[in-house]
C-alpha cells in the first residue's frame, strides 16, 4: 500500500509533537508543514521540531500553494481551539478534496453549540467527498469517547461521571499558562472573564455523550474556579507562592428531567497530588475504571491525531465525531 501523504498545519508544541510522531510511523509520509509565524517560515521542519537532523522540508506559509504543490491525502490542523478561527483553514483544505484531522477542541462535537457552522463544514466536506474529524485526548477521548465505550457492556445507564485530575508540572508551558498557574486571584478573574483561561471542550463532551446515548439535555453547566496554592510550589515553569493560583477546577454538568446525569470534573494544577483519570458508570452493571497517574495529554493528543489518519481516509464524507468514526487504533504500518 502506498504511503498516505500528510501535511501538518500549525507548528506549536502540539504540531511539533505530531510531526515527530509522523516521521516515526511507517506508511505515512510528511510532505509539507505550514505555519504563518515569522520565526518559523523557511526553517527546516526537523530542526524546528527538535530533531538532530534536517529532513529537507521547510516551513511554508501559503496553505493553498502548499496543497497544490504537494498533493496531500490528509491535513492535520493544530492551530486553535476556536472553531470560528479554524473553519476558514479547513474550508480551504476541503476545496482541494483533502481529508482533515484537527485538534480544535470546539469541533469535538459542535452540532449543539455551533450548529450553523457545523452544517456548513459538513456540506463542504460531503461536496469534497472527504471526512473532517476533530479529536484529541480531551475532548475526543478520555471524557467522552472512552466512557461511551464502557457503556457497550451495560444493559442500562443512569449516570456517567468522569474525573480528569492532572499534575500540570509535567505538561508544556503553554498548558500551565492556560490554566492560570502563577497568577494572582485578580489576574485569574480578569482572564476568566475574558475567556482566556478555561478548559475548552467540557460542553462538547457532554453533548457527544448525550447524543450517542439518546439523552436530550435540557441544560448544561460549565463552572470554572481557581485552585489556590497553600504552600510554595516550585515544580512548574515559574515558582508559585501561597495564595497564588496553582491551576483550575472546572465542572461540567448535564441535566435530563431536572436530574444531573453527566458530571465531568477537570482538575489541573501544578503539584497536584494523586493524578488520575476516572470513569464511573452508574448502571447495570456499575463500572469504575481508574488510570493511576492519568494520561499525559500532550503525548496522547499527538498520538491520536496521527492514529486517526488511517481511519479518516475510509470514513464517510462529512463532519465526523469520534462517536461515529471507524475504530481508531495504533497501527505499526498500513495494510
Amino acid at each position: 500500500m502506498e504511503a498516505i501523504r500528510v501535511i501538518q498545519v500549525g507548528l506549536g508544541p502540539i504540531g511539533q509533537g505530531i510531526v515527530k510522531f509522523l516521521l516515526e510511523r511507517e506508511g505515512l509520509e510528511l510532505v509539507a508543514a505550514v505555519d504563518t509565524a515569522a520565526d518559523k517560515i523557511g526553517r527546516d521542519v526537523g530542526q524546528l521540531c527538535g530533531l538532530d537532523k534536517k529532513i529537507g522540508i521547510k516551513v511554508r506559509d501559503n496553505l493553498s500553494e502548499t496543497i497544490e504543490d504537494t498533493n496531500p491525502d490528509v491535513a492535520i490542523v493544530s492551530t486553535a481551539s476556536s472553531m470560528e478561527k479554524v473553519a476558514p483553514l479547513i474550508e480551504q483544505i476541503l476545496s482541494a478534496s483533502v481529508a482533515v484531522v484537527t485538534t480544535c477542541e470546539e469541533m469535538a462535537y459542535p452540532w449543539m453549540t455551533q450548529g450553523a457552522l457545523s452544517k456548513r463544514l459538513d456540506e463542504s466536506a460531503r461536496k469534497a467527498g472527504v471526512a473532517v474529524l476533530a479529536t484529541g485526548v480531551n475532548p475526543g477521548f478520555l471524557m467522552d469517547f472512552l466512557p461511551l465505550c464502557f457503556t457497550a457492556i451495560c444493559q442500562k445507564v443512569e449516570k456517567i461521571k468522569v474525573q480528569r485530575i492532572q499534575d500540570a508540572s509535567t505538561r508544556r508551558v503553554p498548558f500551565q499558562q492556560k490554566i492560570g498557574a502563577g497568577l494572582t486571584l485578580e489576574q485569574f478573574e480578569a482572564k476568566r472573564q475574558s475567556g482566556t483561561i478555561r478548559h475548552v471542550g467540557l460542553t462538547e463532551s457532554m453533548h457527544m455523550i448525550a447524543a450517542r446515548l439518546g439523552w436530550k439535555l435540557e441544560k448544561t453547566e460549565d463552572v470554572l474556579e481557581p485552585v489556590v496554592a497553600v504552600k510554595e510550589i516550585t515544580s512548574g515553569y515559574i515558582p508559585i507562592k501561597p495564595g497564588m493560583v496553582a491551576g483550575v477546577r472546572q465542572s461540567g454538568k448535564g441535566y435530563v428531567n431536572g436530574e444531573e446525569v453527566i458530571t465531568l470534573e477537570f482538575v489541573a494544577t501544578v503539584g497536584q497530588n494523586d493524578p488520575a483519570d476516572v470513569v464511573e458508570i452508574d448502571g447495570q452493571p456499575k463500572i469504575k475504571s481508574i488510570i493511576p497517574g492519568g494520561i499525559n495529554g500532550d503525548v496522547a493528543t499527538c498520538a491520536i491525531a496521527v492514529n486517526a489518519i488511517s481511519s479518516i481516509i475510509s470514513a464517510e464524507p462529512g463532519l465526523r465525531t469520534m462517536a461515529d468514526m471507524p475504530p481508531i487504533t495504533f497501527f505499526n504500518t498500513l495494510t
